[in-house]
């Protein structure tokens, strides 16, 4: 890619970013909405800093649900993809029980894990598993599915084992969809266990916005609103430098490509 090309799609979100911040500062300002609900940006920013060590202390256990139970969902949701695509019957019994839990709201179940579980930090891992192993079995079953069974077939016919046709062919294929389904488990597992601690527990952000809600300092929600946005770009970011390196294959820039098959054309 070249510097335009890079400079232009730093400077386009950064000009969004501008935008949005521009249009809640006019919104504020001039009262559109009434201050004590929508506090300005500057009293956003005022409030982050005032509460800096506080919100820091109410993070590291919101971080350590997310991390415990971001990896306990993607651990659950690959191996069962696995066991579903070597085992039709599992495919067949398991796959819409996984999808059923779907379709029950984490707002509705969450108060059931609290009541079952305690408020400790049980009940929001559990529910971080059930938001975050989604998108990863659905993602890596089409993955392996989705292999080419040419491919497979070729290996099968020069003697290759299961296991050997796994990891030559149908891993590297599920590998784009897997990076594709934690980037959504990662942002939504920050989310769901703000949303858990809101419901009980004894630290937390959501415990914190529990707090500063009730007494109405919404200038304080929203400087949590604005670090749960910040950790889940965060997290997201980390995903690509992952991704980066499990996969070098993959970032190679598309002219490098297109010259590299003129190339091969042309001789």
């Amino acid at each position: 890619m070249n510097k335009t090309g890079w400079f232009s799609n730093k400077i386009y979100p950064f000009i969004s970013i501008l935008a949005i911040l521009a249009l809640w500062e006019a919104l504020s300002f001039f009262e559109i909405v009434p201050n004590f609900m929508l506090p300005s940006p500057q009293q956003t920013v005022q409030a982050f800093i005032g509460d800096f060590w506080l919100l820091m202390s109410h993070l590291k256990v919101t971080l350590l649900e997310t991390v415990i139970g971001t990896l306990m969902g993607v651990s659950i949701g690959f191996l069962s993809a696995v066991l579903m695509d070597r085992w039709d019957p599992a495919y067949k019994a398991m796959y819409p029980i996984i999808v059923l839990t779907q379709t029950i709201p984490a707002v509705a179940i969450a108060p059931l894990l609290v009541l079952w579980f305690g408020y400790k930090m049980m009940p929001k891992v559990v529910l971080i598993v059930l938001i975050t192993f989604f998108p990863i079995v659905v993602g890596v079953l089409d993955g392996f599915r989705s292999a080419d069974k040419d491919a497979i077939n070729l290996l099968r016919s020069m003697g290759a084992s299961r296991w050997q046709i796994f990891r030559h062919i149908k891993f590297p294929n599920a590998l784009p969809n897997f990076f594709s389904g934690l980037r959504i488990t990662v942002a939504y597992s920050v989310v769901g266990a703000v949303l858990a601690e809101w419901l009980g527990g004894f630290a937390g952000l959501g415990v914190y916005m529990t707090r500063v809600k009730k007494s109405f300092a919404y200038d304080k929600m929203f400087a949590v609103i604005f670090l749960i946005s910040i950790i889940s770009l965060i997290l997201i970011w980390l995903v690509s430098v992952l991704q980066k390196k499990c996969m070098p294959w993959d970032q190679v820039d598309v002219p490098v490509r297109k010259r590299d098959q003129n190339k091969v054309a042309k001789g």
